[in-house]
């Protein structure tokens, strides 16, 4: 299995490369199109090779996605901590139990006295 996932990651960077190397030319990128930037005075803009625009939004994209799905996944952990409090809740109630019924109380007396 390891052979398997260096093989796929030699694949990955010759393609990664290859990209990169078809891609040199450089490119302007522009913070906001020429008429609005005008308007508003800002002309921001920078030069970049193709492949580092490409990647970028790659990694932007991913960055994305991955807090979308932490943001969506919310509710779920939510829950699950919500179980497990619960679940250490009864632990307890149950240990304490176990632990008046060993004193050699009555079951029923001892809920009787409980209750009252």
């Amino acid at each position: 299995m390891r052979y398997i996932r260096y093989a796929f990651l030699a694949t990955l960077g010759v393609i990664l490369i290859s990209v990169a190397l078809a891609n040199r030319s450089i490119v302007t990128l522009n913070l906001l199109p020429d008429p609005l930037a005008q308007l508003l005075n800002l002309n921001y803009s920078i030069e970049l090779p193709l492949f580092v625009v490409i990647f970028g939004g790659i990694v932007a994209g991913l960055l994305i996605g991955f807090f979308w799905e932490w943001l969506r996944e919310y509710k779920i952990r939510a829950a699950a901590g919500r179980t497990e409090r619960e679940l250490v809740q009864t632990k307890r109630e149950v240990r304490r139990l176990k632990g008046k019924q060993e004193e050699g109380k009555d079951e029923v007396l001892a809920l009787l006295e409980e209750a009252s």
